[in-house]
């Protein structure tokens, strides 16, 4: 992987998994709902544990579209 990260999330899935690579974007389903944060939650905690590096969200907090870097 290569940071920074661009990603596309699809929310309210069974897991949380990368699904495929469209045009350098990421497309990941997340178990989380958008609302309070749960997504993004999950999406930082998946991609630490993935990476072993902290990851935070640069770009697109309140979009399905975001940019991750450690």
């Amino acid at each position: 992987m290569e940071f920074p990260l661009k990603i596309r999330v699809k929310t309210g899935k069974l897991k949380t998994e990368i699904v495929k690579e469209e045009g350098g974007v990421l497309i990941v389903n997340v178990r989380g709902k958008p609302i309070d944060n749960e997504a993004n939650k999950e999406i930082i905690k998946f991609f630490s544990k993935l990476t072993g590096k902290r990851i935070r969200i640069v770009k697109g907090l309140k979009s399905k579209n975001k940019v991750l870097n450690y």
